[in-house]
């Protein structure tokens, strides 16, 4: 007999913790831009913060199990639209990644990191649990390759990479064996090796960007000067920080980007090591709880839809944090609920909206 559903099967402590974190990432980008030209962004990313809600609302209610029966189709449509960035996308700073929508403008790489989180839930759940062979794995890794390259050629390799964990999730809970994967590992070392030293694939700026991290001051006003503002940042917060809108570094426009990809340096300068913990330690219950949901739902293609979403928000998080404390090369890539944006926002919310929706039906028939 199916159960009907209620605001009781709804995860409130996970969307209490979301909530949290979102209240943070206002209040620390209202300090951020208080003197730049970036003021009043706080109030934007209050619209696109309710504007998710609403969606994650919406999205919790269509049974995932429909979502999955049209994966292929909304493929389809992803990939025309990154086709359509190419050719009739607004070009900002040399790289083509938004549609004009009117006043607004629309990354669609953005939503297709949502539409291969289920399409690959899909595929996988399809193969039910059997040993994976060659085709299978390269029909995934196809599947995943074509809208990453067509990403890459805006160039946005670091939204192109954010499809990486959605792949090696669905094949790690697909039953992917160890000897395909270290297989796998090599041909991928050899792959990135040779398109590193090509020229053709990864272009000398790329290059510069992903290995000025190492050293830094070798260009402090050029190339490692992201990643040096930055670590002075969250090194001069200290342990208790210096205060919400008396950072210096952020204050005086030393920091670039503060409200988006550099809003963890931003908040540390501010609140110091104790803030940037218990920010951390945010981060860890709400992907703790996103496990827990992916261990109770109803069936195998369900758990690959959280997982799914775990894994795309667990890289974001490692790759940003790295990169703030120069661990990892700049590589733009959002701090999932806190950096400013709304296709980042929307995306983030449209998961929750697909994990709330497995949880939801965890005991349906």
């Amino acid at each position: 007999m199916r159960r009907a559903l209620g605001l009781r099967d709804f995860d409130w402590m996970l969307l209490g913790m979301v909530l949290l974190l979102c209240t943070i990432s206002v209040f620390e980008i209202y300090s951020a831009t208080l003197h730049t030209k970036f003021v009043g962004f706080h109030t934007k990313q209050m619209y696109w913060i309710g504007a998710g809600i609403v969606l994650m609302f919406v999205m919790s209610k269509i049974d995932y199990h429909r979502l999955l029966g049209v994966a292929y189709w909304a493929y389809g449509v992803c990939l025309v639209s990154l086709v359509a960035v190419k050719l009739v996308g607004t070009k900002v700073m040399g790289a083509r990644r938004w549609i004009k929508l009117g006043p607004m403008h629309f990354q669609p790489s953005e939503w297709v990191k949502l539409i291969l989180i289920i399409l690959v839930a899909r595929y996988f759940a399809n193969l039910g649990g059997k040993k994976l062979e060659w085709g299978d794995i390269l029909k995934a890794i196809g599947l995943v390759g074509v809208p990453m390259l067509l990403v890459l050629i805006q160039p946005d390799m670091g939204t192109a990479l954010t499809y990486t964990p959605v792949l090696l999730a669905g094949l790690f809970l697909g039953g992917i064996s160890w000897r395909q994967a270290v297989t796998l590992v090599l041909v991928a070392t050899v792959v990135l090796v040779g398109a590193w030293t090509s020229g053709k694939v990864v272009k000398d700026y790329q290059k510069a960007r992903l290995t000025s991290f190492l050293n830094p001051d070798d260009d402090p006003r050029g190339k490692g000067y992201h990643v040096r503002q930055s670590l002075i940042a969250v090194g001069s917060g200290g342990i208790w920080g210096k205060g919400a809108e008396h950072g210096t570094q952020t204050q005086g426009d030393f920091l670039p980007i503060p409200h988006a990809d550099f809003i963890f340096a931003a908040f540390s300068e501010e609140h110091g090591f104790i803030g940037a913990f218990l920010v951390l330690l945010l981060y860890f219950l709400i992907l703790m709880r996103l496990i827990q949901n992916a261990q109770t739902a109803a069936d195998m293609s369900g758990s690959l839809l959280v997982m799914g979403v775990v894994a795309v928000l667990t890289f974001q998080i490692a790759v940003n944090v790295g990169m703030v404390i120069g661990f990892m090369p700049v590589t733009g890539i959002p701090l999932p609920l806190m950096s400013y944006g709304g296709s980042s926002v929307l995306f983030t919310f449209l998961a929750l909206g697909v994990v709330m929706n497995v949880r939801m039906r965890r005991f349906v028939n």
